[in-house]
């Protein structure tokens, strides 16, 4: 029992060693799956130096006149020695975190060693040492894609590591008497006291790793609380009263003495100290910031002398202050401020850094957000430019013809097409109108072209009531009334049929117009709906605008679909989910 007590004491090197291993980057990055085959041999290379380090803390075990007596030693061995040693510990541990390659390394190396110290069990003992490395690799491998081996199963494997240490000294060693002898002895304090050891060393790694990860976690979720609420207030970009909002948030969030938003050249926002003369709309004050909006480099003065206010007695001492960029140009900074210089903490510095590059990043999205809305409005003014000049200048034409035969058809048309053009005037200003809305509008459309075609034009609708609140981008009905009226029943000898039917479909509504007309040649039908066609009669905007829209919103399987067939007439059609998550879009949906 006392050879046991002896080697428990060691226990407390392990610990010690343990826990500097979990400061080394190379160790982290193991623990994290993320080493290459230069971070395995280094591994190796240390495990095999713990192992040696548990070899010369070992105890030496003697056999003179049938008795057995250790005492410590350090140099080459006496034939008759052995050694009760910790050394199985490094070597496993090696094997369970790293696998095979650095289990066999480091009882490569440990054995190795081992051997050149001599005794009449060296050579056992440096090969159950490889053989030790190798098997909690395997045990590694076994168990899978799991980041830290519970402290179970490393006691187990360190159990039947040292059993299998047992069975090879007794397999080689010679002479066998002395080895058995040898084994009596040092088995049971070696196989608990090491397998112990390992469970131990476990043990502190994952109570370290499992630590710095809640604090990792702790400090992701808050930032990420940070992140969801300054996106809220970015929204319209950065204003005074945004950055206000996100100065304040931080403020609270982050424990620094103040927080201070500036563009180019003036002050958007100063909460916390200072604020009496750091004031909003203000040109910038301070020579360090003034620095960072020329260079576009962080900066991270440490006195009052560098920070340069030139108010007399600002309590300003220490800053950290972080470049806001769009487009690779500095359009501000993002500044937090301190009263003590000992206040300030490295991870202050990457927060900052972090959150100057989150606010960069999101002044570009909203950037590019507002560049894609003037697009879309483009896109819908342009359209309405094609649609205005030749139908109103048809409709006033109907109209004047019908005031003196028919003044109350003539009245009911004039009505029309005011709410016509009311509609497509209002058309950029929403996101979404409801199909209700769209087919109300291409209703007036529709009522001005049957009073001019006459008995020549026949429409037909079947509209799905439960349908009426699906929604649409606007301008999306009206323009293939049109064009399947302009060129589908264009030059037509027969009475030209439009039907426009609305039904639902496996969730989705299906919206179809279809004609009687002339048809659409195969090789036109593709350039339509992925081009601009140029034509005589107008810019070819319409189908590849409605399309483009209607992916946009929906996706690819709610683009326009046309069936067309030469003189028998087209088919145009296209589907949208009827429950579409558009909560933020139906809110801008009002009456026209």
């Amino acid at each position: 029992m006392y050879l046991l007590f002896l080697m428990i004491e060691h226990i407390g090197l392990i610990v010690a060693i343990a826990f500097i291993l979990t400061r080394f980057s190379m160790f982290r990055d193991l623990m994290d799956h993320k080493h290459d085959s230069w971070t395995l041999v280094k591994l190796a290379i240390l495990f095999g130096l713990f192992g040696i380090i548990g070899t010369y803390t070992g105890i030496s075990v003697q056999i003179k006149s049938d008795a057995l007596f250790w005492i410590p030693r350090v140099d080459t061995m006496a034939f008759d020695e052995a050694l009760a040693n910790s050394r199985v510990v490094g070597v496993v541990i090696g094997g369970l975190l790293g696998g095979p390659w650095v289990g066999l390394g480091a009882g490569v190396i440990a054995g190795l060693h081992r051997i050149t110290l001599g005794g009449f069990t060296a050579l056992a003992c440096g090969m159950a040492t490889i053989v030790e490395g190798l098997l909690a690799g395997f045990v590694h491998m076994k168990l899978g894609n799991r980041r830290i081996i519970t402290p179970g199963k490393a006691l187990l494997t360190g159990i039947v590591a040292e059993m299998m240490q047992m069975v090879i000294i007794l397999l080689i060693a010679r002479p066998w008497e002395n080895a058995l002898a040898l084994v009596q002895v040092i088995a049971l304090p070696m196989i608990l006291a090491n397998s112990a050891g390992i469970a131990i060393f476990v043990v502190i790694i994952r109570s370290v790793v499992i630590e710095e990860d809640r604090i990792e976690a702790s400090q992701a979720q808050k930032l990420l609380g940070i992140t969801d609420q300054m996106l809220i207030h970015l929204q319209t970009g950065l204003t005074e009263a945004s950055a206000t909002e996100i100065s304040k948030l931080l403020l609270k969030t982050t424990g620094v003495s103040a927080v201070s938003i500036t563009d180019h050249e003036k002050i958007l926002s100063h909460v916390g100290i200072g604020d009496d003369h750091h004031l909003p709309g203000h040109a910038v004050l301070t020579e360090a910031t003034k620095r960072v909006l020329q260079s576009g480099k962080m900066s991270i003065p440490k006195s009052i002398d560098e920070i340069h206010c030139p108010e007399k007695g600002c309590p300003l001492a220490v800053a950290i202050i972080v470049p806001l960029k769009k487009a690779g140009e500095v359009v501000g900074v993002l500044k937090f401020y301190f009263s003590n210089p000992k206040q300030i903490k490295p991870v202050d510095e990457e927060v900052a850094q972090g959150l100057g590059r989150l606010l960069s990043h999101q002044l570009e999205v909203v950037s590019a957000r507002n560049q894609a809305q003037l697009i879309r409005e483009a896109e819908i003014k342009a359209l309405q430019a094609q649609i205005n000049p030749h139908f109103l200048f048809n409709s006033l034409n109907t109209i004047v013809s019908l005031i003196r035969s028919q003044p109350d058809s003539a009245r009911k048309l004039l009505i029309q097409l005011g709410h016509f053009f009311r509609q497509n005037l209002n058309a950029s200003l929403h996101e979404f109108v409801t199909l209700r809305q769209e087919f109300a509008h291409a209703r007036a459309y529709l009522d001005i072209e049957q009073a001019r075609f006459g008995q020549r034009l026949s429409v037909k609708t079947e509209l799905n009531p439960q349908l009426e609140e699906v929604p649409l981008p606007p301008l999306t009905l009206q323009p293939l009334i049109e064009n399947g009226i302009r060129h589908g029943l264009k030059g037509l000898e027969r009475i030209g049929e439009l039907i426009i039917s609305v039904r639902e479909e496996d969730g989705y509504a299906l919206i179809a117009i279809r004609d009687n007309g002339i048809g659409i040649s195969p090789e036109r039908v593709g350039e339509l709906l992925h081009s601009r066609i140029q034509s005589q009669e107008g810019t070819g905007l319409a189908l590849y605008n409605v399309n483009q829209r209607l992916i946009h919103h929906f996706g690819e399987e709610a683009g326009l679909h046309i069936e067309s067939e030469l003189e028998k007439g087209t088919c145009i059609w296209f589907k949208v989910p009827i429950h579409k998550a558009l909560d933020l879009e139906m809110k801008t949906l009002n009456q026209y």
